[in-house]
């Protein structure tokens, strides 16, 4: 029940959001406020896909090298952990795998929005330009590039002969719930990098940790129960398990991570829109 409300929410929303020609939408779309959601609604479909269009200008394979970083990561990691150290964990290949797309859109998308604010002097300086757009389009930007490898993923789990079952339907909430915490975060980073141009450095030594100190190629079961407590305040922890339970078993993941983890993302969301629309008006003399 609570997976199809979820949907029917999600759909209710993606309906009025896009089909402008809808009697419903043309009811509401005389109001300001809606004007303005279409508006950047727009503007936020337009700048993703100028994104997509100049990260792989002149580029012969384009988006595939999206999916090539993990492919090759998941060579490297499967040899090491799979074949060499040959870790207990059954299909291996499509654990790590999952691991490795979930931890690849957080990373990327974390470390591009830290330089978002930077990277684009000209439309910083634009007059009345949303800037707050800015590091949710780099967000939307790599979750593309996370729909794009879940194809793969999906054939890997059917020729490892992994049954997907209804339960599948709620794979959409999880990823929902990554996008709100990568953006929660990518508030934060953003602004900051632009006064403390070592953010980015320092982010990337905290994510080489992250990679590390998330179950991306081992499982939490060599984590000693002991210790559990302070592993899980990696919110990735949960999220990673999330999809394994859903993708993998074919199970509902447990209920109470993805709640607290929601909760907590739609908080740090808030208070990090906030500072960062607070010191926006900084941003053109500090770039």
């Amino acid at each position: 029940m609570v997976v199809l409300i979820g949907l029917s929410f999600i759909l209710t929303i993606g309906c009025l959001f896009f089909f402008k020609s809808n009697a419903i939408v043309d009811k509401f779309i005389s109001s300001t406020q809606f004007r303005r959601l279409i508006y950047l609604r727009d503007l936020l479909r337009e700048m993703v896909s100028r994104d997509m269009k100049l990260r792989y200008k002149r580029s012969i394979l384009g988006v595939a090298w999206s999916l090539i970083n993990p492919l090759v990561q998941l060579l490297v990691l499967q040899l090491i952990f799979g074949i060499v150290l040959n870790l207990d964990i059954p299909n291996y290949s499509v654990f790590l795998f999952t691991g490795l797309l979930v931890w690849t859109w957080f990373q990327s998308g974390l470390f591009s929005a830290a330089g978002v604010i930077v990277d684009n002097p000209d439309l910083i300086k634009r007059p009345n330009f949303p800037i707050a757009i800015l590091p949710i389009v780099t967000v939307t930007t790599h979750l593309v590039h996370f729909l794009l490898a879940l194809p793969i993923l999906f054939g890997f789990l059917i020729f490892t002969g992994v049954q997907l079952t209804t339960v599948i339907l709620v794979l959409p909430l999880i990823i929902l719930l990554q996008f709100l915490l990568t953006l929660s975060l990518s508030y934060f980073v953003a602004a900051a990098h632009v006064n403390f141009r070592d953010t980015q450095y320092l982010l990337g030594i905290i994510l080489l940790l992250g990679f590390y100190l998330s179950p991306i190629f081992y499982n939490t079961t060599v984590i000693p129960e002991a210790y559990h407590w302070l592993y899980y305040l990696n919110p990735m922890v949960s999220l990673i398990e999330a999809y394994r339970t859903i993708l993998m078993e074919g199970q509902l993941p447990s209920f109470m991570p993805p709640i607290i983890l929601f909760v907590t993302s739609v908080v740090i969301l808030i208070l990090g829109h906030t500072i960062f629309t607070r010191v926006s008006y900084k941003f053109v003399e500090e770039i």
